[in-house]
C-alpha cells in the first residue's frame, strides 16, 4: 500500500468542494489500516477515516494530515435457527448491503435505502430513518484503537448511541467491520421487503436531491434547546423553522443553494467554494435566529476547518 501526498479530496465527498489532503492511503484490510495508523503516529498527524463522502463538508484548505479510506468490502453471513448473522466491511454501501441481504432473503435493513455512506460511516453517524436506527439491528463489530493499533470486537453497547450519535465520534478509535443480527426470511416475505425498499428509493429520489449535498445540513433540536410548542408539544424538527422562513429554493450564497426539494438540504452548483457552503449556512442560521431565537447546528461534519466555522449556542 502506497501512502500518497497532496490528493485532491473535491472528487471524494458529495458537496464536490474541498481542498487536498496532505496524505492520503487506501487501506484493503486491517493490516494496512494499522500501517497507516502507525505512519500517522510515527509523523504525528491527525487522521481522517473518509467512507463515502455523503455526510461531510472539507475545507477549501483540506486536510493538513493523513486521509485514510478503506476499500474494504467483504460481506460474509452466518445462518442461525431463527436469525442471520451479516458482516460488512466497513467500507460497504449501505445499498450494497441492502440489496445483497434482500437476494439472500436476509431482511430488516430495507428501511435505509438510498440513504448514502458507507456501513462505517452509517455507524459513525448511527444513520436513521423515521423510527428506525442503524444501531437497533447492530450485533456487535470490530473497532481498532487510533493509538495503540489493537483491533477488538464490540457488542452494540460499546458504542453508547444516540440521536446522530456513537462513541466513534471520540475520534479515538475507527470501525473495521460490523455485524447485524437481521431475520431470514421466506419468499413472500423477500419479495415485500424488496418492493419496500423500491418504494422508498423512490419516495427518497422524489423528495431529496442525490448528487451535490451531504444530505441534512442541520440536526434536529434537542429539548434543551429550544421552548417554541405547538398543542404544548415542542416542535424539534429543524425543517418545521426552516419551511416557515422561507428559504427553500431561494436562498443561495454564490454557487451553494438550498434545495428546491428540501429546505434542510444544501446543494452545490459548479465551482462552489466549501466557503459558500458555510456562508450559506450562516445566512440559514441567522434567518432562523432572528425569527425563531434558535440556531440550528449542523449534523454535516466539518472537516479539515482550523477553526469552528458557523454560529453556535451561547
Amino acid at each position: 500500500m502506497k501512502i500518497k501526498k497532496n490528493i485532491s479530496l473535491k472528487n471524494k465527498n458529495w458537496f464536490r468542494t474541498g481542498g487536498s489532503a496532505k496524505y492520503f492511503a487506501e487501506p484493503k484490510n486491517i493490516n494496512e489500516f494499522k500501517i497507516t495508523l502507525e505512519f500517522a503516529q510515527k509523523n504525528n498527524l491527525e487522521i481522517f477515516v473518509l467512507g463515502g463522502g455523503a455526510n461531510i463538508l472539507i475545507s477549501d484548505y483540506g486536510f493538513d494530515g493523513l486521509v485514510t479510506k478503506p476499500d474494504m468490502k467483504k460481506i460474509n453471513i452466518i445462518t442461525k435457527k431463527n436469525y442471520c448473522l451479516v458482516q460488512s466491511e466497513c467500507s460497504v454501501t449501505i445499498q450494497d448491503l441492502i440489496d445483497h441481504c434482500i437476494k439472500n432473503n436476509i431482511i430488516g435493513l430495507e428501511e435505509f435505502s438510498n440513504i448514502p455512506g458507507t456501513v462505517g460511516g452509517s455507524i459513525y453517524i448511527n444513520i436513521h430513518y423515521f423510527d428506525y436506527f442503524l444501531s437497533d439491528f447492530l450485533y456487535s463489530a470490530t473497532i481498532i484503537n487510533k493509538k495503540t493499533d489493537k483491533s477488538y470486537c464490540v457488542d452494540k453497547n460499546w458504542f453508547n448511541f444516540g440521536y446522530d450519535k456513537s462513541k466513534l465520534q471520540n475520534k479515538e478509535h475507527f470501525l473495521i467491520n460490523a455485524t447485524f443480527k437481521l431475520k431470514k426470511a421466506n419468499d413472500i416475505e423477500t419479495a415485500y421487503c424488496k418492493g419496500r425498499r423500491d418504494e422508498i428509493i423512490r419516495q427518497r429520489t422524489r423528495r431529496y436531491p442525490t448528487s451535490n449535498t451531504c444530505g441534512s445540513f442541520f440536526r434536529n433540536f434537542n429539548e434543551k434547546e429550544i421552548n417554541f410548542k405547538i398543542h404544548n408539544k415542542k416542535i424539534l424538527f429543524v425543517a418545521y423553522y426552516l419551511d416557515k422562513i422561507g428559504i427553500k429554493g431561494e436562498l443561495r450564497y454564490k454557487n451553494a443553494i438550498v434545495s428546491e426539494k428540501h429546505s434542510n438540504m444544501i446543494v452545490t452548483l459548479k465551482n462552489t467554494k466549501s466557503s459558500d457552503v458555510i456562508n450559506l449556512a450562516k445566512k440559514i442560521q441567522k434567518l432562523t435566529f432572528k425569527k425563531y431565537g434558535i440556531i440550528p447546528q449542523p449534523e454535516c461534519q466539518l472537516i479539515g476547518f482550523k477553526k469552528y466555522p458557523l454560529f453556535q449556542f451561547e
